[in-house]
């Protein structure tokens, strides 16, 4: 018995979360064939892939796309998580996006005879000239090999985390200096937790600074469009909380608050976890970064002639917390009690079923602002695709426009019949699909 045709279209979207719904709006606009496929729901990772408390870290009337504001929620407030998946979905079914969930891509390819790639998926085979992995970098959970499995801990990465009670009785240690560490390890203390906070390098922008948002600050000084990190800094994290109506992280106030603060951690042997000495200077690193964010906000202000309030107070740190001045380097989980681990490390990217030459020996994708070294092969949703914002909601939507702006480019040059007239000023009903 021969194999069913594959499905044809011309472009294969994979992944619907905030980069496919972006990249199908943009796609739909131009009147471009598209399919996406997304092996949950829209936005599913929003629904169940977070703690349940978890906000989000701006504010709505700034975490979001365009063409649209969130639906009961203020514009300073922080949209919660369902409400993000929420509007998510609302977004797509604005312009009926053609998503189908509960389909899995297990194979990308490049076909051998003829143009285009065709997709092996769980709903069958889909040929398409171009394609879209809007998937983003954060698939697999990351945990750094320092404590075995069979140690006698609860050990949990942050995106399985949902609320203190999942934890078994005891003391708790999270791993990991970036938003998800420092609002779970405050969550926990809250709840009463004796909380051990492994604190790494980081930034921590002021959460609000002069009566204007961070995010407000970042973009008017230019900090979003930055194309690239800074030397040094493409794997720090960033401490920021859009929790308790947001506020500005400082880990003199974790530590006030009764949170054991270590340096990063390093090392596991019987029973006994070991950390750097490094706490003083990551915590030194943030204070840098969140006190130059101020002095380039006072001189914006001055420069620009803004009636703002003055907030002489916000310049001035108190001394490091007692565990930095005397840090701890070794501690014997069964004398401190500790009996869970949080690893908030972050994720790690798994592109294993795009079989195509898209991606380097470390299997991470060769691309300029998305656009990949395969020829018909997209990226959409990476970090600093573009800019500092390429992982925000509203960031994706402009790298989507680029990428199908370089789609639909490409598709005027096929197109082009010998006339003049090439494919992309052909009205959008009369436009066929260029694989069949």
């Amino acid at each position: 018995m021969s194999s069913p045709e594959p499905e044809v279209t011309e472009v294969l979207v994979v992944g619907g979360g905030q980069a496919g719904v972006a990249m199908s709006e943009h796609l739909t606009q131009r009147g471009i064939a598209h399919i996406v496929v997304e092996r949950n729901r829209v936005a599913e990772n929003w629904r169940t892939a977070r703690w349940d408390s978890l906000v989000a870290n701006g504010p709505a009337w700034h975490d979001r796309f365009p063409s649209m504001a969130f639906d009961g929620v203020e514009a300073d407030e922080f949209a919660p998580k369902d409400s993000v998946a929420d509007y998510l979905e609302t977004y797509a079914a604005t312009f009926c996006a053609p998503i189908r969930t509960g389909v899995t891509v297990t194979s990308v390819r490049r076909n051998e005879h003829g143009a285009g790639f065709t997709a092996a998926t769980s709903d069958g085979f889909i040929t398409s000239r171009y394609v879209v992995a809007a998937t983003g970098a954060f698939q697999n959970p990351a945990i750094p090999p320092l404590v075995p499995d069979d140690a006698p801990l609860t050990q949990i990465h942050s995106s399985s985390y949902r609320n203190p009670e999942q934890l078994p009785a005891g003391g708790v240690l999270v791993v990991g200096a970036g938003s998800s560490g420092v609002q779970i390890a405050a969550e926990l203390r809250r709840a009463g937790r004796d909380v051990t906070l492994a604190v790494g390098p980081h930034d921590r922008p002021p959460q609000r600074y002069r009566g204007r948002a961070f995010v407000w600050w970042l973009g008017t000084l230019g900090l979003w469009q930055a194309a690239a990190p800074a030397a040094g800094s493409e794997h720090v994290t960033i401490a920021v909380s859009g929790a308790d109506g947001g506020h500005t992280v400082d880990f003199r106030d974790l530590a006030a608050d009764g949170i054991r603060l270590v340096g990063r951690a390093s090392g596991f042997s019987n029973g006994t976890l070991s950390f750097d000495g490094d706490l003083a200077a990551n915590i030194e690193r943030g204070d840098r970064n969140y006190l130059a964010t101020l002095e380039a906000a006072d001189a914006y202000i001055t420069r620009n002639g803004l009636d703002l309030p003055e907030e002489p107070e916000a310049h001035v740190l108190g001394p490091l917390p007692a565990d930095a001045v005397d840090p701890i380097r070794e501690l014997d989980i069964a004398d401190a009690g500790i009996t869970s681990i949080v690893w908030a490390t972050g994720f790690k990217s798994d592109y294993s079923w795009l079989q195509v030459d898209a991606l380097d020996e470390r299997g991470l994708p060769r691309h300029q602002r998305g656009v990949s070294s395969e020829p018909g092969v997209y990226f959409l949703g990476l970090p600093w695709q573009s800019s500092r914002g390429s992982t925000f909601i509203w960031g994706v939507w402009h790298d989507a426009k680029y990428l199908a702006d370089q789609i639909e480019i490409q598709g005027s040059y096929l197109g082009y019949d010998g006339d003049g007239v090439p494919w992309n000023f052909v009205p959008k009903e009369q436009r066929s699909g260029l694989i069949a």
